[in-house]
């Protein structure tokens, strides 16, 4: 079966998205006090880890990043024949009180987000949670929206949209995948 393949997202456009993003995260909070960077594995922690770095620049100083696996949260663990394939989850950090910026590559249904944030209440008791996502395809299954948006991408269900970073596939791109 054959695949048309677009792409929709180049490394300067991932680029300036993840700038906009840094700048409207730090202007909603006023600032970095408080804030924690939590990348949900594996294509959110590469964007958190840039996340990071982008805001540390902007305002000089350092923020707390965390990286979480969400596998043994997720609501189809039961539903798959396949042993899980569990990844690090490092929070070395405490979670209560602090603004935690959630970060994931695709919103898709939502419940990727679900299981995070039933994860993330295990760790502590944030102040907020707020939810960075390079790309919202819609379809949404729970009711869930993200605070920072890259770009919206509608798509259809016969669709798959593909978010490539080079830290993991040696190119940053975001393409939309349709088969024949």
């Amino acid at each position: 079966m054959s695949k048309n393949i677009k792409i929709v997202m180049d490394k300067e456009v991932i680029e300036r998205c993840l700038t906009r993003i840094a700048y409207e995260i730090l202007e909603k909070n006023k600032g970095m006090q408080n804030l924690v960077i939590v990348g949900i594995r594996t294509g959110g922690v590469y964007l958190a880890q840039r996340l990071q770095k982008k805001m540390s620049d902007i305002e000089n100083g350092k923020i707390p990043l965390g990286i979480l696996d969400i596998t043994l949260y997720r609501d189809d663990i039961s539903a798959s024949n396949k042993k899980p394939q569990l990844g690090e989850t490092k929070i070395n950090f405490s979670l209560d009180d602090k603004i935690v910026i959630l970060v994931d590559d695709v919103l898709f249904t939502g419940r990727t987000i679900r299981a995070a944030m039933d994860a993330l209440i295990d760790f502590g008791r944030p102040k907020m949670i707020q939810l960075a996502v390079l790309i919202d395809r819609g379809h949404r299954e729970l009711p869930i929206r993200a605070d920072f948006v890259g770009k919206n991408l509608p798509s259809s269900l016969w669709e798959a949209v593909r978010v490539d970073l080079v830290e993991k596939n040696g190119v940053d791109e975001v393409v939309i995948e349709e088969g024949n």
